[in-house]
């Protein structure tokens, strides 16, 4: 068997989901890997793409280009695999006409086969094994408990890229839990298309996501623990009374992706509830008056009119979201939406757009004001020294890591992977500064 290490190259585009698949994958290989810097110090250069909506397929095609053209500069070229949701989408025939450069197509349905196929095509002996390769430093981890969807919202194509719903089995999710808090890692992230959807197997006691979560916050040298993308359906006042009697480390951090407010809307995405959004917001401050809320919306979807887009900008004004992303909704291949009559003009959406962040912006710079002069816990995620010596980038309990902001802290003790009392010194539009 070959010990040496085998120097790769990775790229992960896309959500935190495609990260964990990336991180499981090069974690269990099954022979020593080293992490080149670039991808022509490498002998595998790994891209896991996403091709979620036509720009995340954009940028997928101009990284396999780019590994391509600069593999074909090298005497040595590394092999080039592709893994995600581009193969997925597409299908591994079609691409590899377009790109026969490519040495090994990955495509998701095919998963647990990755690590055998990248040693297969490196002619390396393998030791089966699993484990993960932290890309995300020593302060937080993305904790992926399922993976694929059962809804058939209009606009969507992961369903057909990452098929059904499948939720991970309580045993795997806990021991990777436990191996990722016993490298010192102090947030877990709960991630996956609907966790809410998460449920157990008849072997376990943990038959839904609610009892996922009170197994989860028992675990020692745990101090956050936060969930991501839950359906608005299944936020229900015994789940939200659930949530307020866990109590930290579980955060009361709720990320409900409404898409939209207005009935006539919502239906026509084919979102698998239509609920009063306002409704939902008030019952989980009414049960936790201290809660962090976050959504995303999208603007311009068919059929929205000038007045379907002022209800949903006075929506988010009463409401008042601590974090917020909108998108702009793009026609994709292969879905419903695509086909639809009454498609709005794309000067008109990118208009709707800046007008709710602009709103949205106004909001954040108030909540954030509004706390300046407190002491929170933070939690440091990395050295941010090209400013100054000493200052840091961390975050505070309703800031989750890579999409919401950020908090700049400085002072003895401060250091990546450090969870401590800070003083809210100031604040800009979406980012606090603080002193520990």
């Amino acid at each position: 068997m070959c010990h040496r290490f085998l120097p790769v190259w990775s790229v992960s585009l896309g959500c935190p989901k495609n990260r964990v698949d990336t991180e499981r994958l090069l974690g269990s290989l099954g022979f020593p890997i080293k992490i080149a810097a670039a991808p022509g110090k490498s002998k595998l250069a790994l891209i896991n793409t996403c091709a979620f909506i036509e720009p995340a397929v954009r940028e997928s095609i101009r990284a396999i280009l780019d590994i391509i053209k600069k593999s074909s500069r090298l005497k040595t070229p590394p092999l080039i695999a592709v893994a995600g949701c581009l193969p997925g989408r597409y299908g591994t025939a079609e691409l590899a006409k377009e790109f026969p450069e490519v040495d090994l197509w990955l495509e998701p349905s095919f998963q647990p086969e990755w690590p055998a196929k990248i040693a297969e095509a490196m002619k390396r002996e393998r030791k089966p094994g699993e484990g993960r390769l932290l890309s995300t430093g020593p302060s937080y981890a993305w904790l992926k408990i399922s993976d694929g969807c059962d809804h058939r919202c209009s606009f969507c194509v992961i369903p057909n890229i990452r098929g059904g719903f499948k939720p991970e089995p309580v045993a795997k999710i806990v021991a990777e839990a436990r191996e990722l808090l016993a490298r010192g890692v102090k947030e877990l992230v709960l991630v996956g298309q609907d966790v809410s959807a998460w449920r157990g197997d008849s072997s376990s006691p943990e038959k839904n996501f609610t009892d996922l979560l009170k197994t989860l916050a028992r675990l020692d040298g745990l101090e956050w623990l936060r969930m991501l993308y839950l359906y608005p359906a299944a936020v229900t006042e015994s789940f939200i009374r659930a949530v307020a009697d866990i109590g930290r480390p579980l955060l009361p951090y709720f990320d409900i992706p409404l898409q939209h407010s207005q009935e006539k809307i919502l239906k026509r995405m084919g979102r698998p509830f239509v609920v009063d959004a306002r409704r939902i917001v008030g019952r989980i401050r009414e049960k936790i008056p201290d809660v962090a809320l976050r959504t995303s919306l999208i603007v311009g979807f068919p059929g929205e009119t000038d007045a379907d887009f002022r209800a949903l900008l006075n929506f988010v004004r009463e409401t008042r979201f601590q974090n917020l992303g909108v998108f702009v909704y793009r026609p994709e291949e292969g879905t419903p939406a695509a086909n639809f009559p009454d498609q709005v003009p794309e000067e008109t959406k990118e208009t709707r757009k800046a007008e709710l962040l602009e709103e949205q912006a106004k909001i954040s710079a108030e909540y954030l004001a509004s706390v300046v002069g407190g002491t929170m816990d933070a939690l440091v995620d990395e050295s941010d020294a090209g400013e100054w010596p000493g200052l840091y980038k961390g975050r505070v309990w309703f800031q989750a890591p890579e999409i919401d902001g950020i908090t700049y802290i400085s002072g003895p003790g401060v250091k990546a992977g450090a969870f401590l009392p800070a003083e809210i010194v100031g604040s800009v539009t979406y980012d606090l500064n603080a002193l520990a």
